[in-house]
């Protein structure tokens, strides 16, 4: 594992995505399908616990993108309510704020006491995720975040966002990191010229 203390001290910005980085998504969809679940038991009267199980265990088995259609043939429910499932994806009030990896947090506030700047460039649904970091203890550092959701410029690998976020900020690439868990951060890092590590490898 590598430590703060580890990496190059001339890097000055560190661009993290937010999902399965930063904090475990599902901690998010699984309350999604809580309320989603509620929301059927109140309008069709199905029993929301069975619901529940059946989207978390479609979730771990299949990925997020079969949650629904899996929801739907089992329970023969109405195609109308695919719409308030998405609405709620990008608009849940959650039960429980979401929380951040420890070794994430003990890093960012590295980063923070270090007087470095904190990015987060995210894929997705802009609404969604901002959504999502409105709703993560971030335990006072969220006045150091600058965010940028990819999708609004181009999504990432596209390196158009990091581009951006140079010339918005006067950086030069060999000051930045990124942060992030897929091969979608790493060809984004590699087309814009800048470090790429793995967020499993930093502690």
């Amino acid at each position: 594992m590598i430590k703060y203390t580890d990496l190059d001290a001339r890097n000055n910005a560190f661009v993290f995505e937010l999902d399965n980085v930063l904090y475990p998504e599902k901690d998010y969809l699984y309350q999604v399908y809580y309320l989603f679940a509620g929301f059927l038991e109140y309008t069709e009267l199905l029993d929301a616990k069975v619901l529940v199980n059946l989207m978390v265990q479609t979730h771990d088995a299949e990925g997020k993108e079969q949650v629904f259609d899996r929801l739907q043939q089992r329970f023969k429910i109405d195609e109308k309510y695919r719409f308030n499932f998405e609405h709620l994806h990008k608009n849940a009030k959650l039960p429980l704020k979401l929380l951040l990896y420890e070794d994430m947090l003990k890093l960012l506030q590295d980063i923070v006491v270090d007087r470095k700047k904190i990015f987060i460039v995210t894929n997705g649904n802009p609404q969604q995720q901002l959504n999502k970091i409105k709703q993560t203890d971030w335990q006072g550092l969220e006045q150091y975040l600058i965010c940028y959701f990819a999708d609004e410029i181009a999504p990432k690998p596209e390196p158009d966002v990091i581009h951006k976020l140079i010339d918005d900020h006067h950086l030069q690439r060999r000051e930045l990191v990124m942060i992030g868990a897929t091969n979608i951060d790493e060809l984004c890092a590699e087309a814009a010229g800048i470090t790429f590590l793995n967020y499993s490898t930093v502690l």
